[in-house]
Parts: C-alpha cells; sequence; structure tokens
C-alpha cells in the first residue's frame, strides 16, 4: 500500500526529498562557512554565536519547506494550501527578524568588546559604547514595528482595513500627531545624543545640581548615578535643551582648586614648596598641573588658590580633599600666625584726651 501511495506522488515526493536535500545541505554549508570565518578573529562572527545565529536559519529554511506544494501533495492536504502558505510567510518574518536582531547583537559584542571601560583613559571606549546602545535600541525598535506591520499587512482583511484607516485619517493624524509630539520629540532627542554625544556613558555630569556619573542612556530617559548612590531618571530631551556641566566631555583628566584664607603674613613660597611636596608624595596627581596663586585680598584675609591635576573627577576630588587638609596642618605647625584672624585696637580715653 505504501508503494502504491508512493507511486500515485512518485513526482511531489522525488521532487519533495530533492528539495530536503538542498535545504540541508544549504543549511550545513551555511554553518561550515560561519564556523570558519569564527575561527578568523578579523570577522565578526565569534565561534560562540553560532549557536545562536543556526536557529534563525533553521526556520527561514524551514518556512521554505512547508510552502512547496509537493509537501501538501504527499500529505493530502492541497485544500489547506491556504494555512500552509500564511504559516511559511509569518514564519520567515519571525525568523528573518530573529537573524537581524541576533546579527545586531553579534556587531555590537564584536565592537564594543574591543574597547575597556575600566581602563583610566576610557573615552573612546565610552564613545563607541553610548553610540551602539542607543543605536541599537533604535534599530531593534524600528526592526520589530517594520515586522509586525509586515506579518499583520500579509492578512488580505487586516490589509483593507489599514487602506481604509490611512485614507480615512486626516484630522485624527493630526490629534494622534499632536499627542504623541512629547514622545516624538524624546525619541528624536535619543537619536541626536547618539549621534552629537553631548553625553556618554560613565561621563561625569552636574544635573540638576547633583554630581554624578552616567549610568544608562535609554532611548527615552537617561539614568544618572549620584555619588550617594541614589538614581536620577531624566529624560533625553533634558540633555539636549538644557545647560548642564559634563566633566568629561573630550578627556577624563580635570582640575581641581584648593582656596585657602589666611593671614597678609603668609609665606608664599614656602606654601608653594609644601604643595608640590604634597603633590609629589601622592599618586593622586598626574603630574601635569602644580600652581598657587593669589587670587583675591580682603581686609582681612588673603585669598590663596593651589590648582591641581588629577586623571579623573573622582580622583581630583580625593586629591583636593588631600591637598586642603596637608596644607593647613602645614601652617597650624610651621606658621601658626598665619592664619586668618580679626584684630581688634584698644585705646585708652586718656591717650585719646592728649591727642585732643
Amino acid at each position: 500500500m505504501l508503494n502504491e501511495y508512493i507511486d500515485i506522488n512518485s513526482n511531489s515526493f522525488l521532487y519533495l526529498l530533492s528539495t530536503l536535500a538542498v535545504l540541508f545541505i544549504a543549511y550545513f554549508v551555511l554553518l561550515r562557512v560561519i564556523k570558519r570565518l569564527g575561527k578568523n578573529p578579523k570577522y565578526l562572527i565569534p565561534l560562540e554565536t553560532v549557536k545562536t545565529v543556526s536557529a534563525p536559519i533553521a526556520l527561514i529554511l524551514f518556512s521554505i519547506f512547508i510552502r512547496l506544494e509537493s509537501l501538501r501533495n504527499l500529505l493530502g492536504l492541497q485544500d489547506y494550501m491556504y494555512w500552509f502558505r500564511k504559516s511559511s510567510t509569518l514564519l520567515f518574518i519571525f525568523a528573518f527578524t530573529w537573524l537581524i536582531l541576533s546579527a545586531i547583537k553579534v556587531i555590537k559584542h564584536h565592537v564594543v568588546g574591543k574597547y575597556d571601560l575600566q581602563s583610566s583613559d576610557n573615552f573612546k571606549a565610552r564613545k563607541v559604547t553610548t553610540q551602539f546602545n542607543i543605536l541599537e535600541r533604535i534599530i531593534i525598535f524600528i526592526v520589530i514595528i517594520l515586522a509586525i506591520g509586515i506579518a499583520l499587512m500579509s492578512f488580505e482583511g487586516i490589509r483593507e482595513i489599514g487602506v481604509s484607516i490611512f485614507a480615512s485619517a486626516g484630522v485624527a493624524g493630526i490629534i494622534i500627531g499632536f499627542s504623541a509630539q512629547k514622545l516624538i520629540g524624546t525619541i528624536l532627542a535619543g537619536i541626536q545624543i547618539a549621534i552629537a554625544q553631548p553625553i556618554k556613558i560613565d561621563d561625569v555630569v552636574i544635573v540638576e545640581g547633583e554630581w554624578g556619573r552616567i549610568e544608562k542612556i535609554m532611548l527615552t530617559y537617561v539614568v544618572v548615578k549620584i555619588w550617594d548612590k541614589r538614581r536620577l531618571i531624566v529624560p533625553t530631551t533634558y540633555f539636549i535643551e538644557k545647560p548642564f556641566q559634563n566633566w568629561t566631555k573630550s578627556s577624563a583628566d580635570i582640575l581641581g582648586t584648593v582656596f585657602l584664607y589666611t593671614d597678609y603674613n603668609v609665606p608664599f613660597d614656602a606654601l608653594r614648596k609644601e604643595l608640590t611636596r604634597i603633590l609629589e608624595s601622592t599618586d593622586l596627581w598626574d603630574k601635569e598641573v602644580n600652581v598657587l596663586q593669589v587670587t583675591d585680598t580682603k581686609a582681612n584675609y588673603v585669598e590663596t588658590r593651589a590648582l591641581v591635576s588629577a586623571k579623573d573627577s573622582s580622583t581630583a576630588w580625593d586629591l583636593r580633599v588631600h591637598v586642603r587638609e596637608k596644607l593647613i596642618t602645614f601652617l597650624q605647625q610651621n606658621y601658626p600666625q598665619s592664619l586668618a584672624r580679626t584684630r581688634v585696637s584698644f585705646e585708652s580715653s586718656l591717650a585719646v584726651e592728649k591727642e585732643k
């Protein structure tokens, strides 16, 4: 009986068998090529991602297989052609979308993996990471929306409804456009941040009077990690529309200032030598800037500014604290008369009468 069935459908059976063989050969040849490329470090596909990429490729080939007319003839399901083709189309859209998203993640992992965010000079790493994080979310969002749209438009009924809605969407479209203005503006601000990069991952910023680091840059908002471990959630439009301080915009190194308020008889040369000694005795200083200047004078005190440099803002803060403490200790121990003081002059009434 099986022989009779195969004879009746011999053409369909042979066509199905040959197509299946071709699909299997194409699948294994493609995996073989991917593995060989993965062994070469100059290509984007590492070996550990072959399994991830192979799954959507297998689904794409399977979607082609179930679309074959010979499969329906062999199974005796000719009347279900619509459902076979529709299942094939939806499965192909799903698998192809999965493949694109997997490829995006592979490319991001390969490119971002070349840079070390933990290094002291991580400016390039922060720049590349920021761009890829934002662009990855934007591309994923667009790909998923397009995939859902294409899948829905593959149904005739939904396509007709969509065409009628688009044809009569005049006023409604304007209303929705105004309603979604903020959302669209926020998304466009995220794209602008990815391109212009006013902020990057791990940038040191002053936002709303708070000192912190950029922890995450999402499509519509930014997470700022405050120094005391709080999180400040800020919309992306903030960094486009409002002024803020970015201490690491072009480089991580930064200058730090220490102000001292002393008496007029403070020995400036001795203070400069002590500042140099303090800086040379600590690893916090990057050996770039070492300046001590008198920046202002008042009736009761002299303002002296020590300008020092460090490799990043956190180190600069520790260096400023260290220098301030050591300079005050130096004045207390060696020149106590240099500490700021208020002078009061007393004159006896007898001396005043003699002068008269």
